[in-house]
């Protein structure tokens, strides 16, 4: 699912993943003394179809082990856009989807997926610069009408399925901050945030329970009227995750420069919680990278983290919650580099977890598309 503002905060809007690698003297004054914990997973890696070069999965959904989407971008050189790709899952394969009808620059960057036999919805930007909602037809993503397409102040940065087969897209109508709600019919923009400064959302959350999220530079829930969490964003962070389990409970993943530093400084892992009355930093089993995305169970607990370990970047470096921590948990290893992008949880009770993302940390050839799969995981509560 997700989000995106991972993307988004590593390069400028849109522009991919760029996590520039450090000088030697950065190098040797962030290298932890002892490599952290690790714990073996089921972690197995999925054949993606090839793309062009430069290749990467933003986001990802599924409706059940039969079906799923992943979404992202392929072609780009730095900062030259590339064009979209889209991949399907029928529970044997991922092939791509003919895209060719979208006159698209740069590529999908959400995708929300209903149950199984419903709906799917992916965002993307066409090439005069508007944001689009686009259905999934059943072969592939088509464009429709939503209040205020086309308009200058309004934006569309993330898309999540409710509970009862509508979804909902954070975003900005009016050059106000808020949310678009749709029944996959019908869509209308509900009341914006109260503050008409408020930054525009990079992400939409919804819990088993129905309660509605929006996080990035502000964090805040909807129910009929917005209630906004107290959030004081660090010096050059980004927020790419948001997990509420409940009103004062509420994980945060995210990455953060901080101040200054050489050339080429790598981030630092952003894990943080809330408890009603204040948000307390984590420790995370590995330090230096970032945290691209968090998901909860059927229920909504904290379940599970995608990260990408700078200090080991040949396998995707997984967080899992055992009922009182989070643990290290290891992808398997790559020729290259892994670096996710998205997570998911796979509907069903053998469903198990999609992470898609791409085989460089830059936005540069040689760089292609990666899945990996966790099959009916074993969590201990």
């Amino acid at each position: 699912m997700r989000r995106r503002a991972f993307v988004r905060g590593l390069a400028a809007a849109g522009a991919g993943l760029a996590v520039p690698l450090p000088s030697a003297g950065a190098a040797a004054a962030a290298r932890p003394s002892a490599a952290g914990p690790s714990a073996a997973g089921s972690w197995q890696e999925v054949p993606a179809p090839a793309g062009q070069e430069a290749a990467h999965l933003a986001a990802v959904a599924a409706a059940g082990p039969a079906a799923a989407w992943a979404v992202g971008e392929q072609g780009r050189n730095g900062g030259t856009l590339g064009t979209p790709i889209a991949l399907s899952w029928d529970g044997s394969a991922w092939s791509p989807t003919d895209l060719s009808h979208l006159t698209y620059s740069g590529g999908l960057r959400a995708v929300a997926a209903g149950p199984p036999g419903g709906a799917a919805w992916a965002l993307g930007t066409d090439t005069a610069g508007h944001d689009q909602l686009l259905a999934w037809d059943g072969t592939t993503w088509r464009e429709t009408d939503f209040p205020g397409r086309g308009e200058p102040g309004t934006r569309l940065t993330d898309v999540a399925s409710g509970t009862d087969g509508d979804f909902w897209v954070s975003g900005r109508h009016g050059d106000r901050a808020g949310l678009l709600h749709g029944d996959g019919r019908t869509w209308r923009w509900c009341s914006p945030l109260p503050d008409e400064a408020a930054p525009t959302p990079t992400g939409v959350h919804v819990t088993p329970g129905g309660d509605v999220w929006v996080f990035g530079d502000i964090i805040a829930r909807w129910d009929g009227a917005w209630t906004v969490v107290p959030r004081q964003l660090g010096i050059r962070a980004s927020v790419s995750g948001l997990l509420p389990v409940a009103h004062d409970d509420i994980w945060l993943t995210g990455f953060a420069y901080g101040v200054g530093g050489p050339p080429g400084k790598p981030p630092g892992v952003t894990l943080q919680h809330w408890d009603g009355t204040r948000w307390t930093d984590v420790k995370a089993p590995f330090g230096v990278g970032l945290l691209s995305g968090i998901v909860g169970d059927a229920d909504g607990r904290p379940d599970r983290i995608a990260g990408w370990d700078f200090w080991d970047q040949k396998r995707a470096h997984y967080l899992r919650w055992d009922g009182a921590a989070w643990v290290s948990e290891r992808g398997p290893e790559t020729a290259t580099t892994f670096m996710p992008e998205a997570l998911t949880r796979i509907p069903g009770p053998d469903g198990g977890y999609w992470s898609v993302g791409t085989t460089s940390s830059s936005p540069y050839p040689p760089a292609q598309l990666r899945i990996e799969r966790l099959s009916a995981p074993r969590v201990v509560r």
